[in-house]
Formats: structure tokens, C-alpha cells, sequence
């Protein structure tokens, strides 16, 4: 937990658990589903949730991909892990990023 990345990572996993415990209203969270962009994280999960009633949860994640916006194509294109904000098929530099920093509740299962 050393880099910011993994604190700020942290601190948006425990206010999911704060929205989640608050949605299911004292009922037994059985899992939770996230949309995860590429540029965000959910490592932390188990530290988030410890000692909470989604410590137990099943965690589901949808992994989306990291695009940019390319105005020479005039189309969205995916980018590398690296998330160099050119886009791959012309080389044009661009930093219109249209996927990748989502990090968002898709639903929850409660009893």
C-alpha cells in the first residue's frame, strides 16, 4: 500500500462498501458487481470490505477497456496497458480518454 495509486484505490473501494451496506438496508450481501475501467483498480477489495457484512461477498467485475477518441480516424480506438494516449492505428496524439476510469456499481445480491 506504499504508492498513492493503492491508497486512493483504497479510499474509493471503502465508500463502494459504505454505498453497498447502505443499498442493502441490514440484509445479507451475498455478492457485488463492479464495472472497472482499466485505468482504475479493485485489488483492494479484500482490505475494504474486512470486518464488514461484504466481507463475505462474492465481488464480480466487468473489466472495460481503456479508449481514446481520435479526431485524424474520426473513431474510438482502444488503447495499450500503458495507456499512451496516441491512438494505435495513426500515431495521433490525443488525450480525449472516453473509457478506462469507470468505477462503478453494476448491482448487488442480497437475501
Amino acid at each position: 500500500m506504499g504508492d498513492n495509486g493503492s491508497v486512493h484505490e483504497l479510499g474509493l473501494l471503502s465508500g463502494v462498501v459504505d454505498v453497498v451496506v447502505q443499498a442493502a438496508e441490514q440484509r445479507t450481501i451475498r455478492r457485488v458487481a463492479l464495472r472497472v475501467g482499466a485505468r482504475s483498480g479493485h485489488a483492494a477489495w479484500p482490505i475494504a470490505s474486512l470486518g464488514t457484512v461484504c466481507g463475505d461477498a462474492e465481488l464480480t467485475v466487468e473489466h472495460i477497456e481503456a479508449t481514446v477518441w481520435c479526431p485524424t480516424c474520426a473513431a474510438e480506438q482502444p488503447i495499450d496497458e500503458f495507456f499512451a494516449l496516441t491512438c494505435p492505428v495513426c500515431d495521433t496524439p490525443t488525450a480525449d480518454l472516453r473509457h478506462g476510469r469507470e468505477f462503478e456499481v453494476a448491482y448487488i445480491d442480497v437475501e
